[in-house]
């Protein structure tokens, strides 16, 4: 009888440790680093590409571009060079979704304040109403930290090539002029290769948080 429990506790002792092992492997497998995806115009909804563009399904990267920030500065793709950052089109007279949106960028803002890998980037969508005086006066009014964040303005042209060819970020309006467009609340993530990692609703808290995680995940894809 005692031999039996003896060989019953070495027995426990296996399973027992056979059962940490499984357990360890599959939680590991569970908890395998996922990349965030890289995001293509054939990806996103045809409304907010550009229709050179619908089809493609790699290689796309966000245009250099030259635009103006609410400091007088021209802001180029080179400020952003090896950063990660998000990005959004607004506009400041915007009574709708934009406070929200721009209340939500400050959110970010906020945490990300001593992260010096990430920053962010607004485009007027109205650069003819959006001077750099009103756009200073528009980010001395949400608390924008000037080395954080550029609001920029500029040829309206270029803002909207960069908003349909670049960023997949607003609709055309069909009329009114051929640079006319109606910005959504998308918020883009944008990676050190210039490539779109994700979209976010930036009217939605949840979004947000969702976005937050994601940048921490992107951080991580630079230390693998």
């Amino acid at each position: 009888m005692l031999s039996f429990f003896k060989d019953y506790k070495k027995f426990a002792i296996a399973f027992l440790i056979i059962s940490i092992i499984i357990v360890s492997i599959i939680y590991n497998k569970l908890n395998v680093y996922q990349p965030l995806p890289v995001y293509q115009p054939s990806m996103v909804s045809a409304d907010l590409v550009d229709s050179t563009l619908q089809y493609q399904k790699k290689y796309h990267k966000i245009a250099d571009f030259k635009l103006t920030n609410q400091n007088g500065k021209t802001v180029t793709q080179d400020d952003y060079k090896d950063k990660i950052y998000v990005a959004d089109f607004f506009f400041t007279t915007c009574q709708s979704i934009c406070p929200i949106m721009t209340n939500h960028m400050s959110v970010i803002q906020d945490k990300i304040m001593n992260d010096n890998d990430v920053m962010l980037l607004s485009f007027s969508v109205t650069p003819e109403i959006d001077s750099v005086a009103q756009l200073k006066r528009y980010a001395i009014e949400k608390g924008v930290n000037d080395k954080k964040w550029n609001l920029v303005t500029g040829d309206k042209k270029q803002i909207y090539e960069l908003a349909r060819k670049s960023y997949l970020a607003v609709k055309s309006t069909g009329d009114g002029g051929p640079f006319d467009m109606i910005h959504t609340e998308n918020f883009m993530l944008i990676d050190k290769k210039k490539q779109i990692r994700g979209f976010y609703d930036g009217t939605n808290p949840d979004d947000i948080d969702r976005l937050l995680d994601d940048i921490k995940i992107l951080k991580q894809e630079y230390k693998q």
